[in-house]
């Protein structure tokens, strides 16, 4: 046997016409792929060859570009023969046949995903709302505006006189700040369906619900702390950009999960926008605090709405009095280099995943030590 020959392997050759198959030998010898047999003597150059990826089950076959292709039953003798014969296998094929690749390859692509959503993801959408123009949100804003007058809104019973009231003291607060800090803005009392709340729409438009009015005692500098909140969201145009960022995080899980699960796809949606949405709250609480502290309202005052609210719950849901409670003596028993947690938080990563805003305590503390930074 002359041992300098290359190595030989059975396999099946099929002509590419008709599909009987001939029992040949293959041989690689450089630049070719010689196929022998009853009846069959062709050679093929490597560069007509398509190789198949190596698999730990089934048959391997490989395609001629020129037609024709050779089928082997065990795949363990042809990933040998391509061994012996010098075959190098693609990087590619290589790392997935590798246990440690694989898992790198997944760290690799959560760490990807992460900061795309993190940090990519919002520049992307800042980007995109900075060349979007102002008339866009005046749209969206009027659009929104009578969605909610015909779901979630009433006329205000507010007497006309302290709505001028209150308006009035948003507008000193805001003249105190420079020129031009502010879009223009326009506030409106409703009365609500869904409880004590303000809201910015995209546009400029603030609405004051006459039961948050109510449940602050109609304390002027605390609903102006809430409306510079709201003026927040109107400044950073954080309703488009929540349109763009939700837009953009629901292509990317399509176009990475497919569609056959639409739960399954909104998932990082609701996760990351989620996220959106607890870091626009910061940025409508820091321009809170800029408007209190030109107008020397101390930003405490924010503080005493969440009182007012954390009253409001325990009122509507009387267990939730008893769960802060129990809480509170758990604490006592721990250290505590913190404000304690509002009645009831919850430390679950599910429940913070799926907070539109930052917990109250988190919040209070940021107001708390505005105020003691004056």
């Amino acid at each position: 046997m002359d041992a300098t020959r290359s190595p030989q392997l059975n396999a099946n050759y099929f002509d590419g016409v008709s599909a009987r198959a001939h029992p040949v030998t293959l041989e690689l010898d450089k630049d070719a792929l010689n196929i022998s047999g009853e009846g069959v003597n062709r050679v093929v150059t490597l560069g007509d060859v398509q190789w198949p990826e190596r698999t730990r089950h089934g048959m391997r076959v490989a395609h001629f570009r020129t037609g024709g292709s050779v089928q082997c039953a065990n795949p363990v003798a042809w990933d040998e023969w391509c061994a012996a014969s010098g075959q190098r296998e693609p990087l590619v094929v290589r790392m997935q046949q590798s246990w440690r690749w694989v898992v790198a390859s997944m760290v690799m692509l959560l760490v990807l995903g992460v900061a795309l959503q993190r940090w990519g993801l919002p520049v992307a959408s800042r980007a995109l709302v900075a060349v979007t123009p102002s008339t866009v949100d005046a749209s969206l804003g009027e659009a929104s505006l009578a969605l909610v007058d015909e779901h979630l809104m009433r006329p205000s019973e507010l007497p006309a006189a302290e709505q001028a009231r209150l308006r009035a003291a948003l507008e000193q607060a805001v003249s105190a700040m420079p020129s031009g800090a502010f879009p223009a803005w326009r506030l409106e009392f409703r009365q609500s369906r869904m409880g004590p709340n303000a809201l910015a729409l995209p546009g400029g438009t603030l609405i004051m619900t006459d039961e948050l009015v109510e449940l602050v005692g109609r304390d002027e500098k605390v609903i102006t702390a809430v409306l510079a909140h709201e003026l927040g969201h109107v400044k950073h145009r954080h309703g488009v950009r929540a349109i763009v960022q939700v837009t953009i995080l629901s292509a990317l899980s399509a176009v990475v999960l497919g569609d056959f699960s639409t739960l399954l796809a909104s998932v990082p949606v609701l996760l990351g926008q989620a996220s959106y949405s607890r870091d626009a709250e910061h940025e409508a609480d820091v321009e809170a605090v800029r408007v209190l502290r030109a107008a020397n309202i101390s930003p405490d005052v924010m503080v005493a709405l969440f009182d007012k609210l954390e009253e409001q719950r325990i009122k509507e849901d009387p267990e939730r009095k008893k769960a802060g409670q129990q809480e509170g003596k758990h604490n006592d028993k721990a250290e505590n280099d913190g404000p304690p947690k509002s009645p009831g938080a919850s430390d679950s990563w599910l429940g913070m995943a799926f907070a539109s805003h930052p917990p109250d305590a988190e919040r209070v503390r940021f107001f708390r030590e505005a105020a003691a930074a004056r």
